[in-house]
């Protein structure tokens, strides 16, 4: 369950027992923070928390601030310098050396358009989205308001108020382009505003072919992370709910109806069905899907039979494949192997090296 899960389900509950609430978002850093713009904390009346803005640093006083939101019915805007070692307030120390900014604000459960609505309707229909936050604005301008939002999907949709159409619904569109969260001042038809451009991606898609007992760590591991799993098998005595509880949908295919199969085009694709009739009808039905990434456990030897094997152009299929599948962290065990498989999809989706960080040059975070 990813976080964002978390906050609904723990919103939904607030919402029913009329328990008043605020969001407490990260809008800005500058320098190095332990989380970036976009993370997230549900904070109640009497305290209980939902999610982190922080490594624990600065969860305290903001909770503090995110209850007299409540009681004003504000929002509120927070500065935090991490850099300062001789403010002893929060038991920052060195802390991670960074200027983060903190918006707070007390949630109307009856306005549809509030901070975790706006984000339920990017939930509803997962296509990539920027959704505009204003957390600052010109005393000046006539109807801006600290708290406003505006959600353009990669459809072309958008939601929010009208006042901040314009300037801003280009500034998200450039943003969708770029694929990387912003902020930036921009002047709107309501007035000169500073707004993170949060680019909101939906859970990975992932399909495993194979419901082994080798699986089962995988999609436990996968589905923790919010991912969004099917799992493909021909062996009725294997595929079936219980097994994988994790998964949106598990599926009985059998090898013969695998080769007629449409691939999900956007899905990484996992193949542990240790049957090599099974491989190579997935492959053969992957060979002509432009998935981003598809994964062969084995031997190397047995992916360069199966692509031998395989008729018609392998070109793209062979550029996409990663066979042996997995990082090499030196692992054996299930849940090892499930790890590595995991990491290296991950480090495929966001671009990452998958080695120590200590090897990066320069800051841990892109800016």
């Amino acid at each position: 369950m990813t976080e964002l899960q978390r906050l609904f389900l723990a919103y939904d509950a607030h919402r029913a027992a009329a328990r008043p609430c605020a969001l407490a978002t990260v809008v800005e850093v500058l320098g190095s923070a332990y989380r970036r713009p976009g993370a997230r904390m549900l904070v109640t009346e009497d305290g209980e928390l939902t999610g982190a803005i922080s490594g624990g640093c600065l969860e305290g006083d903001a909770r503090q601030r995110a209850r007299r939101a409540i009681f004003q019915g504000e929002p509120a805007l927070v500065t935090y310098d991490t850099r300062d070692e001789d403010d002893p307030r929060h038991g920052l120390g060195p802390g991670c050396q960074g200027v983060v900014r903190i918006l707070l604000e007390p949630l109307d459960f009856a306005d549809q358009a509030n901070a975790l609505e706006m984000l339920r309707a990017f939930a509803r229909h997962p296509v990539p989205a920027v959704l505009a936050t204003i957390f600052a604005t010109d005393a000046t301008g006539p109807q801006a308001v600290v708290g406003q939002r505006l959600l353009l999907t990669d459809g072309g949709s958008m939601e929010g108020n009208s006042f901040l159409a314009g300037p801003l619904t280009e500034a998200a569109r450039a943003t969708l382009l770029l694929g990387q969260s912003r902020v930036l001042d921009i002047d709107t038809d309501a007035g000169p505003v500073r707004a993170l451009l949060e680019v909101l991606v939906p859970p990975l898609r992932l399909v495993v072919y194979g419901a082994g007992n080798d699986a089962q760590p995988l999609v436990r591991l996968a589905g923790s992370l919010g991912w969004h799993i099917t799992v493909v098998d021909g062996r009725p005595n294997l595929a079936t709910a219980a097994r994988f509880p994790e998964a949106a949908a598990v599926r009985l295919v059998s090898v013969q109806a695998l080769a007629t199969q449409t691939p999900d085009p956007l899905a990484y694709h996992v193949l542990l069905s240790h049957n090599y009739a099974y491989d190579l009808a997935a492959l053969q039905a992957l060979a002509g899907a432009p998935a981003p990434y598809v994964g062969l456990l084995g031997p190397r030897k047995k992916g360069q039979r199966l692509l031998a094997d395989l008729t018609g152009d392998t070109h793209s299929l062979y550029q996409r494949l990663h066979s042996p599948i997995g990082l090499d962290l030196g692992s054996d065990t299930p849940e090892e192997i499930a790890l590595c498989i995991v990491a290296e999809i991950q480090a495929h989706r966001s671009g990452g090296l998958g080695r120590p960080l200590r090897e990066r040059a320069g800051a841990v975070h892109s800016h």
